[in-house]
């Protein structure tokens, strides 16, 4: 066949024609030459992440602000605490003030005498450290080698209080991001390589996800210096496995509706040209869908939420960028041999599974035979499984205490556990009191008749001398509930000071909060998500029925995600609850990904019915996309699922309740509830729309979704 107009042309058609190809390759070589000096200088205009992911507005981000302005605003203190279960000896002490003196070579200010417990069976000394997030690991690291070495025989020695946090963060981060690079890598590229059975093929999504990821980081930098929106280090993470998903989705969905056209056309050219004017608007509906999900994000008070929004949305959109004009810029350049060595071409004969799937039928085929059959009794079973899976959530629990931040027991937990044990509890994590410097003393003195305040810390002014804090240290760990209600007394009596203007903070005040900001953030960011990709899917679609039936099977989605996640994180990992992130980010992912693929789904049955009726086009549909849907979404399950890897307790949720949705979303919901649901409810499906006026479709084409089928491969 050779090509015509309606091979597609213009820019559209640009990466699929002869010169075209080359230029699009140019062009993208330039701006990753751009992107990547850019990109570099992206840790320059990062917002220090402890700070940008509070509670917008709340008070005790206005207290971490309104402390910036105290000489020790850039100060973070190490506690190091010495234990010995049979009391401390002199050799013991001798260590601890060796140790005091050599930590001054690290201290930004003087370092504290050394304390001794109560009971005699403790010593601690207060380390203050450099604030600055990349300083501060490395300075506490060194604080925290020569505290532990060569101790007495049976004294135990951990560093704890913010700078030991800091470190113990640090290291999981810096072990989470170099665990989700290797195992996403080497997770989809061993997916990618059994798909399509090809020594190369895989390759080139995997390298076109590379120079999104270029080229996000580099107009994040653009994005931050001239608009002046936080970036937010802390999300990088996240960013990431969103890229490499999408981006891997958007490649394999272009790959399969390619390979169908080479099997159709001689002219390599001709075949991309029409692949990428027939897939490329649903890829660019659903990168849409998902941008402007994430871009609703803007509507929250959680730092981290605000911060996400903008970040994901530009690396969603250079992910559709890259995957609609270099990748297949780069398969008409390397031409059909990047298929061995199943080379795709017309008239070839039929061999393996292309001459099973013909004289069979694939999978998705059969599927979509018995569930035309009673297709009512299919999605009302359905529905009411994933009904039931959704009981799951109930007495789901949020918000984790230090102890789970990290999986295991690093060194500052176990070290805050030490010295709760021997001094009050809440000293590594102090209440700050901040106001105006005539009420102080007031403040001070209301603040030490609170119920559950250990002591208060001398007034410090600030540097302009017209405000005053004093650090109030809890009898009760920071992170416990007697805590958040002392603190709630705290600010009760502080407030009540006249002209104090008392500010309240510290980590507990800040947890407190953010666990408001997030709870917010659900009830306002879920329905707006929710209204936003509804009227989406009408303007897709062009119909109201199928965008609510559409809406209805991707919330049921979510919440059976919620429920099988919430008994795996109970009863199996022994989380004691859900992070505080988790519900909202996944919520984000599992709609605005669930609804990509029925965008696929029904763009694909849209171009069939219109040419075979309702009935049969949704048969064909499904049987068309249903190998490429089910692989893209294995390749998410994978790269949400690296997440997994992570020692960051949030991650290793996020991760398992997204890659859990995908798959109930990918194998149960689209591939069976959806169709049913459309056939049950026939012509009916597009109302408003008429049947007839569903054109666009190419008839048939050349069935042979099966070897990018992981389903079809595994048969």
């Amino acid at each position: 066949m050779s090509g015509s107009s309606k091979s597609g042309g213009g820019f559209l058609g640009l990466p699929g024609s002869r010169v075209g190809k080359w230029l699009v390759l140019v062009a993208w070589i330039i701006a990753t030459v751009v992107s990547v000096p850019l990109g570099a200088k992206l840790s320059g205009v990062e917002k220090n992440s402890v700070t940008v992911e509070l509670a917008r507005g709340a008070e005790s981000t206005d207290a971490a602000d309104a402390a910036d302005n105290f000489p020790d605003a850039k100060i973070s203190n190490g506690i190091v605490v010495y234990v010995r279960d049979s009391g401390v000896t002199e050799a013991d002490k001798a260590k601890a003030e060796a140790d005091r003196k050599a930590f001054g070579d690290w201290a930004v200010g003087p370092v504290q005498a050394v304390s001794t417990s109560s009971d005699g069976k403790a010593l601690s000394v207060v380390v203050p450290l450099d604030s600055n997030t990349t300083k501060l690991p490395v300075d506490a690291e060194k604080v925290r080698d020569r505290a532990t070495g060569d101790l007495p025989d049976g004294l135990t020695a951990k560093l704890t209080g913010p700078a030991g946090s800091s470190l113990d963060a640090a290291d999981a981060a810096k072990s989470t991001g170099h665990v989700l690079t290797l195992v996403t890598i080497v997770v989809v590229a061993g997916l990618l390589l059994y798909t399509y059975r090809s020594p190369s093929l895989w390759l080139l999504p995997l390298l076109t996800v590379g120079f999104a990821f270029a080229l996000s980081r580099g107009l994040t930098y653009v994005m931050a210096e001239v608009t002046g929106v936080t970036v937010d280090s802390g999300n990088g993470i996240v960013v990431t496995a969103l890229l490499f998903g999408v981006g891997t989705d958007y490649a394999m969905l272009l790959l399969a509706r390619y390979r169908e056209e080479l099997y159709e056309h001689e002219d390599r050219h001709v075949a991309m040209k029409i692949a990428l004017r027939r897939s490329v608007p649903a890829i660019a509906a659903s990168a849409a869908t998902v941008a402007i999900a994430l871009l609703c994000l803007l509507a929250a008070d959680m730092g981290f939420n605000y911060t996400f929004g903008p970040a994901g949305t530009l690396a969603v959109i250079c992910g559709f960028i890259a995957m609609t004009t270099l990748l297949p810029a780069l398969l008409v350049i390397l031409g059909r041999w990047i298929f061995w060595p199943a080379i795709p071409r017309p008239g070839a004969p039929l061999t393996g599974r292309r001459a099973k799937a013909a004289s069979k039928g694939t999978v998705w085929d059969r599927i979509g035979t018995r569930i035309s059959r009673r297709p009512r009794t299919v999605w009302l079973t359905s529905a009411l499984l994933l009904g039931v899976v959704a009981f799951g959530s109930v007495g789901i629990k949020t918000g984790l205490d230090d102890a789970h931040v990290v999986t295991g027991k690093p060194g500052s937990v176990a070290g805050q556990e030490l010295l709760a044990a021997h001094f009050p509890a809440g000293r590594t994590k102090p209440v700050i009191v901040i106001s105006d410097t005539g009420a102080a003393t007031a403040v001070a003195t209301a603040v030490k008749g609170v119920d559950g305040v250990a002591e208060v810390s001398a007034p410090k002014a600030s540097n302009d001398g017209s405000r005053t804090m004093v650090r109030a240290v809890l009898k009760d760990a920071a992170d416990s509930p007697a805590a958040v209600a002392a603190v709630e007394r705290i600010r009760t009596a502080a407030h009540a000071v006249p002209g104090s203007n008392a500010l309240i903070g510290g980590p507990t005040a800040i947890e407190q909060d953010k666990e408001i900001a997030q709870a917010h953030d659900r009830k306002l960011v879920i329905p707006l998500v929710l209204v936003v990709v509804f009227l989406i899917l009408i303007v897709l679609l062009r119909a109201l029925v199928a965008p609510v039936l559409l809406m209805l099977t991707v919330v049921l989605s979510y919440f059976a995600a919620l429920g099988i996640s919430w008994q795996l994180f109970d009863k199996v990992f022994h989380f004691p609850a859900v992070d505080i992130q988790v519900m909202l980010m996944a919520f984000l992912f599992l709609v605005a990904l669930g609804v990509d693929y029925n965008i696929f789904l029904l763009h694909r049955i849209r171009e069939e019915v219109g040419a075979l009726g309702h009935a049969d086009g949704i048969r064909r549909g499904l049987s068309a996309t249903g190998g490429v849907i089910t692989s893209a979404g294995a390749v998410l399950v994978a790269t949400f699922g690296a997440l997994t890897a992570s020692p960051q307790t949030a991650f290793i949720e996020i991760g398992t309740m997204v890659a859990l949705g995908v798959l109930i979303d990918t194998f149960l919901v689209r591939s069976v509830l959806v169709p049913a649901l459309a056939i049950d409810t026939g012509r009916k499906f597009w109302w408003p729309g008429r049947l007839s006026r569903l054109t666009g479709g190419p008839g048939p084409v050349a069935q042979d979704p099966a070897p990018l089928s992981l389903v079809d491969s595994a048969g």
